[in-house]
């Protein structure tokens, strides 16, 4: 029988039908009380059509920190609200990103249930981007009150703040497609007169009409030309001035020969003319860079934003108590309040409590860390436990997360061999194209100097490399095409050429090949006490605790059990008084003052003195893991795994998995110099998804990041999972081999045209028009192989 999967997220339901919600009177199960409470709320709103249109499952509801303690207060303060706010008139407008939209349905949602809240003017969401705008009247609804309503419903929202690069890539593309739209009207409209003029050489066309058909062409071409071509230009230049030769070289000096060439012929009333080649050349020239374009200015937006690793304010303490202030303003040596549930705002030690802290946002592992007087604490980790206070020790560019950024970029900016030995061999390409050029002007001008130019313009034009230039980017679009359905990004360039070289693949554990969470994998009972009693009595003690063994419990929760003088013991466990009679539930030293190494997180509880179960935890292995594994293997890959985790679950995982080669209690230093280590016997994979894995990431051969990862993560990898589906590993593998397959047979068409056509054109056996249409051909050609990669089956 067939697993169940939840109605609102897709993920498998591994706790019957615990959690349900009605929805059009049927009822659906739902993996979580997460999912359960988002879709209760989207009913309650009146929002049912949702479940209806949508074309992709909602996002699980998985967040770290219980619903009831998510602040959004913090954005209301007028000193947070000056770097993100707009105020229009007499309402205040906002960009938001919200983590979550998977289709349109998911932002029609969004704009219903904030359209119905008074006080609020517009709302404007695009699936694409995952962004929100939103206008609101401040003297109605709060900020805080509307981001509090998007979270109702499943999406995480927060002011989004563009950085300088991302401002100017934004203008760069609005500004290169109005080049790639000039050029296409233009290509079309040019068309239609050089159909009249092709036909002139099978029927007689009257002068008149012929010049009226050139002088048009002639004004529609020239926008191409003088602007929708200029990057060309500027390319051509630059490379000239540092002393090499790119093609973009021969590409200008083509459009520009071509266009005044023909234009003399215009004015004269001789010749022929080639407006409408020199138009669709640059059109797609241009169309295959937009598509380069476009894909850098998206990895660009997704890596934005990253303030939101740390929160906005901070409680600082004052000679008068404490005081909410913005995050920004601290200074070294401030001391700040951190509660329970809240996400610590700066680098510093603890001068006060002791408590746990979830440092997943570091280090990937959800198992919270025990922290007591001067142990450090970073920003962005979540305090579990107790309140403490904390002594700010670092800001800015000094805190751990901007020096695991900076880590990062040292490791990515190593520029792959492939991209070196392209860019060699396009120098080589075009300067022996300039070359045989120069020598067939030479030639022909003692010849024959009437026919020099023009047989010097049909090799430029014949042998321009417009059909080389789109051999590899429309391959790799329509290859990344088929990635994007499958739920797999790719945010470089190479990932085609590297994904088939693999030979060794390296595993992060938690939140990759396992799910992050904890659940109860098995109840030993050592009394005469049900399962189920000692799972509802251990649920009553846990209640309220934010420690992720409390939320494997949470679901086996009674109301009618009450808990009196409960206590938390920080990094051993709970005791408490539940009917007069005490109980304590733990680590197996709390409870009875023994201890022994166990390969799952063990949880022991007792009643007074007498030991009443033992209970196994276990973080759930990702259902696809196995099938993923097996898959590398028979593709010949070595398999490994590297975890920041030093319990021995470490390896029992391997051995459950079949992964021999198992390394443990890793830094993220030791896990770049593992890889390293790896590289010198062959091209190495990794997958993570934890801000830890942000440096190795960059220093592997190829990179891997989970879509439900840390957002720094994402930016280091060459390739993101949407789906978290280990499996899809395999699928891009045959894509990429796919895509390379056509790129080879793009560049042989491209070469072997090149080489087959420069001998006529030198010669003088190909008229410009000719070239030009022979040109044209072959770049059709090579799209037209690129496009059947969108029926390769998987």
């Amino acid at each position: 029988m067939s697993q169940p999967s939840c109605f609102h997220c897709n993920e498998p339901v591994l706790t019957g039908s615990q959690f349900i919600t009605r929805i059009n009177d049927v009822e659906q199960q739902m993996c979580c009380p997460g999912c359960q409470a988002v879709s209760q709320a989207i009913i309650d709103a009146g929002l049912t059509n949702y479940y209806r249109f949508r074309t992709e499952p909602g996002s699980k509801q998985t967040a770290l920190v219980p619903e009831e303690l998510s602040n959004f207060s913090a954005y209301d303060l007028p000193e947070v609200q000056q770097d993100f706010i707009q105020n229009r008139d007499s309402l205040s407008e906002v960009s938001l990103t919200v983590d979550g939209i998977t289709c349109a349905a998911c932002a029609w949602l969004i704009e219903h249930k904030i359209n119905k809240l008074q006080g609020v003017a517009k709302v404007q969401v695009n699936s694409t981007t995952q962004r929100a705008l939103i206008s609101w009247d401040a003297s109605q609804i709060k900020l805080s009150e509307i981001l509090n309503q998007i979270s109702q419903i499943g999406y995480q929202a927060a002011p989004f703040q563009v950085d300088e690069q991302e401002i100017k890539s934004k203008r760069d593309g609005r500004k290169f497609l109005l080049r790639l739209g000039l050029a296409g009207f233009a290509t079309m409209q040019v068309m239609m007169f050089a159909l009249a003029l092709y036909s002139g050489y099978f029927t007689d066309l009257d002068t008149e009409y012929r010049d009226y058909f050139r002088w048009v062409s002639m004004l529609f071409a020239a926008p191409v030309v003088f602007y929708s071509a200029q990057p060309f230009y500027f390319s051509a230049v630059r490379s000239l001035l540092m002393g090499r030769v790119n093609m973009d070289v021969s590409v200008s000096i083509a459009i520009c020969g071509a266009y005044i060439a023909s234009c003399i012929e215009t004015i004269n009333g001789t010749g022929e003319v080639y407006f409408e080649s020199v138009s669709m050349f640059t059109f797609f020239l241009l169309l295959g860079r937009f598509f380069e374009q476009n894909a850098r200015q998206k990895a660009s937006v997704s890596s934005s934003n990253l303030h939101k690793l740390v929160p906005l304010t901070a409680q600082l303490q004052t000679e008068d108590g404490f005081d909410e202030v913005p995050a920004k303003r601290l200074v070294i040596g401030d001391i700040i309040l951190v509660k329970p549930g809240d996400v610590i705002a700066a680098d510093g030690v603890v001068v006060e409590g002791e408590s746990a802290v979830n440092e997943a946002m570091l280090t990937g592992e959800q198992m919270p860390l025990q922290k007591a007087l001067q142990s450090e604490v970073f920003a962005g980790t979540i305090n579990i436990e107790q309140p403490i206070l904390v002594k700010v020790t670092a800001l800015g560019q000094d805190q751990l997360v901007s020096e695991i950024i900076r880590l990062q970029e040292i490791a990515s900016n190593n520029k792959p061999k492939v991209a070196l030995y392209a860019d060699r061999f396009s120098n080589y390409f075009t300067a022996i194209i300039l070359l045989i050029a120069a020598l067939t002007y030479l030639f022909w001008y003692f010849y024959s100097p009437e026919d020099a130019f023009w047989v010097t313009l049909s090799v430029l034009v014949a042998t321009c490399p417009c059909a080389l230039a789109l051999a590899t980017p429309t391959a790799v679009t329509c290859g990344t095409a088929i990635m994007t359905r499958l739920g797999i990004i790719t945010r470089r360039s190479g990932i085609f050429e590297k994904l088939p070289k693999i030979q060794h693949v390296v595993f992060d554990k938690t939140g990759t090949l396992t799910l992050g969470s904890l659940s109860i994998s098995h109840v030993e009972l050592t009394d005469d006490w049900s399962k189920e009693d000692v799972l509802a009595h251990i649920a009553a003690l846990e209640s309220g605790s934010l420690h992720p063994i409390a939320k494997a419990f949470a679901p086996y929760f009674s109301s009618g059990l009450t808990v009196s003088n409960r206590q938390s013991v920080v990094g051993n466990g709970l005791c408490g008084a539940i009917n007069g009679q005490e109980y304590r539930v733990g680590s197996q030293q709390f409870v009875n003052g023994t201890s022994i190494d166990e390969a799952t997180t063990t949880v022991w509880f007792s009643q007074g003195e007498r030991l009443l179960a033992k209970i196994s935890l276990n973080d759930e292995v990702r259902p696809e893991t196995t099938q993923a594994v097996t898959q590398l293997k028979a593709m010949g890959c070595k398999i490994s795994i590297a975890s920041g985790d030093n319990s021995s679950e470490v390896a029992a995982l391997g051995q459950r998995l079949g992964i021999d080669d198992v390394h443990k209690g890793l830094s993220p230093k030791d896990k770049l110099a593992l890889i390293d280590k790896f590289q010198q016997q062959g091209q190495v994979a990794m997958f993570g998804d934890g801000i830890n894995d942000a440096p190795v990431l960059a220093g592997a051969n190829l990179s891997i990041a989970m879509g439900s990862g840390a957002a720094i993560s994402k930016n280091s990898a060459d390739i993101i999972l949407l789906g978290d589906n280990l499996s899809r590993f395999a699928d891009a593998v045959k894509v990429a081999k796919s895509t390379g397959r056509i790129i080879k047979q793009n560049l042989f068409w491209a070469l072997g045209y090149n080489l087959f056509i420069i001998p006529l054109a030198v010669t003088g056996h190909v008229a410009p028009y000719i070239a030009a249409l022979g040109m044209s051909a072959s770049s059709l050609i090579v799209v037209s192989n690129s496009l059947r990669l969108l029926k390769v089956r998987l």
